[in-house]
């Protein structure tokens, strides 16, 4: 076992592909909570929004009740 591990540390070490894994993987979780942020903000953006639109379309009606 302990063979087997000081052959990944070496791969990942000294081995370009494993400095290449390691580059993608964090742009890759950068990207994602890029994602995140950039969904978080926007969402609660479009609910103030729909409700902002709610509101108004509810008031031109009478308040929404009832229904013809």
């Amino acid at each position: 076992m302990k063979k087997f591990l000081s052959k990944v540390m070496f791969y990942l070490t000294q081995k370009q592909k494993g400095a290449t894994a390691v580059e993608y993987a964090l742009i890759v979780a950068l990207i994602a909570l890029a994602i995140v942020v950039g969904v978080t903000a926007v969402g609660g953006g479009l609910n103030t929004a729909f409700t902002n639109i709610s509101t108004q379309i509810g008031a031109a009606f009478g308040g929404g009740g009832g229904g013809g």
